[in-house]
């Protein structure tokens, strides 16, 4: 039986989980959490216990100073909440943390075990995969679920992937199977340009958060970190002509791709954006430089980033391979492919 103490009775909750690892291509998920967390001030009241889920030879702990004291921070996944204010107060509630070495089953009942004490209506959880999309082009995002009801009255895509998955799959079917309405929503990283931080997909990640549960989110420097990181990699690709040539490529091929997609429903989610941010209380935003590098184009496809101990798999198919179809097409709408 899970006791949650000092935690107060929240207001329509939803709570919102990324994990660092294989599911978190530039840090992109993980990172949108991170920004709700540091935006909202979130506080946290909850961490799971690190040697029931986490191998210390993979994810190691770290050392620290405080004052003089040494003290050692264990890896492990940490659940804050975060009022949000307004004419329509709600509440989320953020998990945030690593892709656990094992025990996935308990993890996932543990984590669902919070959900159920603090009423929480539904769960979205963020990833991030490597995709042939260009890095000049908007971010891809993919909203998929298991259920078919959620499926039609949120117009998202029913999932229909096989194959090997990452803990955002198993906490998004454990939801299911506990009968908690779960969605999962999927940036495309460009697979040539994937050494994290990339605001843009992260950026992209909270945009899409934004129309699904319909909240405003203060970006604060996230768009001109967005701006600088595209800049960045406009430069990088300029000085070298076969980086150049693969991205007109893609370019080209999302172009025709995203030709009919002009739709109704696409300017109609930007124009209820652009009113979200019409705030005038939304402050000034300064640029930040963000850095980047260029992967090997000729590695074959895309794969989501590797924990550090996936080295020793990489003889043998790769999972990520099955796992990264939906933004390995070419158009990055995910087919409904995406885990």
């Amino acid at each position: 039986m899970i006791e949650l103490e000092g935690v107060p009775e929240l207001i329509d909750p939803v709570m919102v989980a990324a994990f660092e690892g294989w599911n978190d291509a530039g840090d992109a998920a993980s990172g949108a959490v991170a920004h709700l967390d540091r935006e909202w001030k979130g506080e946290v009241f909850a961490a799971l216990d690190a040697e029931d889920y986490y191998d210390f030879q993979v994810n190691r702990p770290t050392v620290w100073l405080d004052n003089g004291v040494r003290k050692i921070t264990w890896p492990t996944t940490r659940l804050s909440v975060v009022r949000i204010g307004g004419a329509k107060p709600r509440d989320l509630v953020l998990v945030r943390g690593i892709e656990p070495s094992m025990r996935w089953r308990s993890f996932c009942n543990e984590i669902l075990g919070f959900a159920h004490e603090l009423g929480v209506e539904m769960v979205v959880i963020l990833g991030a995969l490597l995709g042939d999309t260009p890095h000049t082009r908007p971010v891809p995002v993919s909203g998929v679920t298991s259920d078919a009801d959620l499926a039609r009255t949120m117009d998202l895509e029913e999932t229909k992937y096989e194959g090997p998955t990452g803990i955002v799959g198993i906490l998004q079917e454990a939801c299911t199977h506990a009968g908690v309405p779960a969605v999962s929503l999927w940036a495309a990283v460009p697979h040539y340009v994937s050494q994290p931080p990339n605001p843009k997909a992260t950026l992209a990640l909270l945009n899409r958060l934004e129309d699904l549960i319909d909240i405003r989110i203060p970006l604060g420097e996230l768009p001109e970190d967005a701006r600088a990181w595209q800049l960045g990699v406009d430069q990088l690709a300029a000085e070298d002509s076969e980086v150049a040539e693969y991205v007109q490529t893609l370019e080209e091929a999302r172009d025709t791709a995203d030709l009919p997609e002009a739709s109704g429903d696409a300017i109609a989610r930007e124009f209820e954006r652009y009113l979200r941010r019409r705030d005038p209380a939304a402050g000034p935003e300064t640029a930040t430089d963000t850095g980047s590098y260029f992967r090997d184009l000729s590695g074959g496809r895309p794969q989501p980033k590797a924990k550090p101990d996936d080295a020793a798999d990489q003889d043998g198919p790769a999972e990520g391979e099955a796992e990264a179809d939906g933004a390995g097409d070419g158009d990055g709408d995910g087919d409904g492919e995406t885990p």
